[in-house]
């Protein structure tokens, strides 16, 4: 069987791929094979070469072969997931795209601002070209979810894993460490909310008194997005894409109509809608964003000053006082502990987060930190208290110490080789065209 491996199933899903129109290599580009009505362009493959050629991840004596391999295994996870009625909510996809975003802007400095000047695009139009990438790729992971799903292991197996890696190949796992949190966003103060209120009010009142609102929404706007567009936010909306007041605003006013300022979690916004069909609506909105000055950082610090003492009190353990109370939507539902990719607890320091190491550095294993402000990923002003569980000294890979790390790779190796066979038990299920330049590639063949 030919370029079927690790590489091959992993759908090479690249975090920046989304963005890829600006950055695609300059090529003559072509079809080099389709699986049905789903096209794979060379400029597809050049830019996942030079992706990985720039972080060194050129392995085996064709990596080109290998790239096309692995999205034409993606092709065929797609056509045969629409086949099969695989399907994702619309909900689950913003909500990933909503991680995968801060993601981006925690890379780029934290700042939403960095990111839009890194790509020369508002934010508004780097997630919109993200949204299509998004829905197919995880699509593609259900579809490998659902073939892989009755796939289990044993100890036995595990240990059997386990033993047949080299003594002098085992992984060394550097130090690692058991850290929860609690976080608070901080939250607009009442007098200065009612300033914000009465801003928007007025220029409510401008526009009811004959001013254009599109001009309004560009000289006070703060969303760069559609400011630049007059207010208006591109395409039809259904439920479940927006902010959930911004939407309960839109179906309940009139076209045409504007609202009275609206509380979402991205600031307070005017919404006139535009047009509605059915559970789809166009709208266009003015925001403005709470500054760093308006919002009630001593509030925050005093509801996880009283969480705390309620922790230390033992009236509450911190984990479920995380799933709890914390506004973290991601590390809530794990008590508030940071994962690694196997989905343990126990991560490694240079996974964390840097403010997060750093405080550990003034902390002792067992204490749980005073209120610290921080800025989250999205940018929003934030205060969390940390608890320091664990720390696990540097070591190379041991089956009992690290049994859940080895478990889920032996797990995952056992799942490639069902995936494996699946591509090539389902391959006759769909159409496939490889350009002749690639027939040496010997796609797919036994």
């Amino acid at each position: 069987m030919r370029y079927i491996g690790s590489m091959a199933i992993s759908l090479l899903l690249l975090a920046g791929s989304a963005f890829g129109q600006d950055s695609k290599p300059e090529v003559i580009d072509e079809i080099v094979a389709k699986v049905d009505d789903n096209i794979i362009l060379l400029s597809d493959i050049e830019y996942m070469y030079l992706d990985m050629a720039s972080r060194g991840a050129i392995t085996g004596p064709s990596p080109r072969c290998e790239i096309l391999h692995s999205l034409i295994t993606s092709k065929m996870l797609l056509a045969i997931a629409e086949v099969d009625s695989v399907e994702v909510s619309d909900e689950e996809v913003e909500a990933q795209l909503e991680r995968r975003m801060q993601y981006f802007i925690a890379q780029s400095g934290g700042s939403a601002g960095a990111l839009e000047e890194y790509y020369g695009k508002p934010l508004a139009d780097i997630r919109d070209e993200m949204r299509d990438d998004m829905h197919d790729q995880m699509v593609a992971q259900r579809m490998k979810d659902k073939i892989s799903e009755d796939v289990t292991i044993t100890p036995s197996e595990v240990k059997k894993f386990f033993n047949r890696i080299p003594k002098d190949s085992l992984p060394y796992f550097s130090e690692e460490v058991e850290v929860s949190q609690i976080v608070k966003i901080a939250k607009i103060g009442k007098e200065q909310k009612k300033e914000v209120q009465s801003k928007m009010f007025d220029i409510k009142r401008q526009i009811e008194g004959g001013a254009d609102f599109g001009e309004l929404a560009q000289k006070y706007s703060m969303d760069p997005g559609s400011a630049r567009t007059g207010g208006e936010l591109p395409g039809w909306y259904k439920r479940g894409e927006l902010a959930p007041e911004y939407e309960a605003a839109c179906f309940q006013m009139k076209v045409g109509e504007i609202s009275d300022p609206i509380e979402t979690d991205f600031g307070f916004h005017l919404i006139q809608l535009l047009e509605r069909r059915g559970n789809e609506f166009r709208s266009r909105h003015i925001l403005i964003i709470p500054s760093s000055s308006d919002l009630d950082i001593g509030m925050a610090e005093h509801e996880l000053d009283s969480i705390r003492q309620q922790v230390l009190d033992e009236k509450i353990a911190f984990e479920k006082a995380a799933k709890d109370l914390s506004d973290d939507k991601f590390s809530a539902p794990s008590g508030g502990y940071f994962l690694d990719d196997f989905g343990s607890t126990r991560i490694s320091v240079d996974q964390l987060d840097p403010t997060v190491y750093f405080m550990l550095d003034t902390m002792q294993v067992g204490t749980i930190s005073k209120p610290i402000s921080f800025r989250m990923g999205d940018g929003k002003e934030a205060v969390r208290i940390v608890y320091y569980k664990s720390r696990h000294e540097p070591h190379q890979a041991d089956l009992k110490i690290d049994w859940q790390k080895i478990q889920q790779a032996a797990l995952n190796e056992k799942k490639g080789r069902a995936e494996v066979q699946w591509v090539m038990d389902s391959k006759d299920r769909v159409y496939i065209y490889v350009d002749d330049d690639f027939k040496n590639c010997h796609i797919l063949e036994e």
